[in-house]
């Protein structure tokens, strides 16, 4: 089976969908592996390593996407390129089908099988597959640093001959992956840590990386059997926002990681929080490129209103691209062992693993995924 790997397009991306020692891996099962030359340079891995692990470079991006049976990529391709692929080849990436109707129409006119990485069941076999969640966990530290850099204090306590410098106040909001390791690397830095989430199952593992659990009252909430948060109806959100105005008036760093599935962001941080606010505060709104949880963000930006600095900057993995390039090539190494067929050496799809079931958007020319099909309707 040949493997394509093409560059990615987007401008300062830095990661690589695959890193040698994964390809290393796909060569030994019997896989052909041709990657577009400068692949992996923004995460530290030239053309030589790739050679050197037995993938075939080529400056051609056109002829590679034409000659693949398996395409692996990070981000959506440009619709163009679709029509690029051969028919009844295999496309991996992150695709946001809720929100690409013309890209998922390109697919299904190409008679490409389309697997969406951020449509993988959260279930307990594919978190070894579970992308979203592996950049995610990388989005949580790396927001906190950011956040660090821009706040005129430093995060923990600290006693000096000149006096006692108390820790920061973190808050964060939302404590799914990103959420916790945004709490527990605010707790590695020395900051007095406080987080909410409307699943108060998760109350627990706040309390277990050493943060305080903010206690607001929404009445029935719930998760979905993902793992990710029920939406809350307009009397909870304002309840929620409510609750967490004190506690937001009184944090140096706030960190915003609320994020509903396929919708638009629910806004936490109203114009009047920010307000309160004092100035040199710094928020993070990790859901910026997709709406905002903070009035005033702007996606792909940091900005400052009213003294506050509000970082929306997004991509927030590609701030550390070698670590995140290793962790999601092991995300596609895993899933595509996971129905590599040994004798035939190829990717051989069951359409009745709950796994396929959850990802697979297009194939053999129409939409099977059935959360994706009924939106068209």
């Amino acid at each position: 089976m040949v493997i394509g790997v093409p560059r990615e397009l987007q401008p300062g991306e830095q990661r690589a969908a695959l890193i040698p020692a994964s390809i290393q891996k796909l060569v030994r099962a019997g896989a052909q592996v041709v990657i577009e030359s400068g692949l992996g340079l923004g995460a530290g891995h030239s053309d030589e390593d790739y050679a050197t692990a037995g993938a075939h470079v080529t400056h051609d991006r056109a002829a590679l996407l034409a000659q693949s049976e398996l395409v692996l990529r990070l981000h959506k391709p440009p619709v163009a390129e679709i029509a690029q692929l051969k028919r009844g080849a295999i496309h991996i990436s992150y695709l946001d089908p809720f929100n690409e109707p013309g890209l998922i129409d390109a697919f299904v006119s190409a008679g490409v099988t389309a697997i969406s990485m951020e449509m993988i069941p959260r279930t307990t076999r594919s978190q070894k597959m579970d992308a979203l969640s592996s950049q995610a966990n990388l989005a949580g530290y790396v927001m906190v640093l950011l956040a660090a850099a821009r706040l005129p204090r430093i995060l923990p306590m600290m006693m000096t001959p000149a006096g006692t410098l108390k820790p920061a106040n973190v808050f964060v909001i939302g404590a799914g992956v990103a959420g916790l390791q945004a709490i527990a690397t605010a707790k590695r830095l020395g900051a007095k840590v406080v987080a909410f989430d409307t699943r108060s199952v998760v109350a627990e593992q706040v309390q277990s990386v050493g943060a305080k659990f903010l206690e607001i009252d929404l009445g029935e909430t719930g998760q979905t059997k993902d793992g990710y948060a029920v939406q809350l109806t307009p009397e909870q959100l304002e309840k929620q926002k409510q609750g967490q105005a004190r506690q937001i008036s009184e944090s140096d760093l706030v960190i915003t990681t609320a994020q509903v599935f396929g919708r638009k962001p629910p806004v936490l941080v109203t114009r009047d929080m920010l307000a309160g606010m004092r100035a040199g505060s710094v928020i993070v709104d990790m859901a910026a490129e997709t709406g905002g949880n903070v009035e005033g963000s702007v996606a792909g930006e940091t900005v400052v209103v009213n003294g506050v600095t509000i970082i929306g900057n997004g991509n927030w993995a590609n701030c550390v691209p070698r670590d995140a390039s290793q962790m999601y090539s092991s995300n596609l190494l895993n899933l595509i062992e996971e129905f590599w067929h040994k004798e035939e050496k190829r990717l051989a799809l069951n359409f009745e693993d709950d796994i396929l079931q959850g990802c697979v958007i297009t194939h053999e020319g129409m939409i099977v995924n059935q959360t994706i099909k009924n939106l068209k309707r």
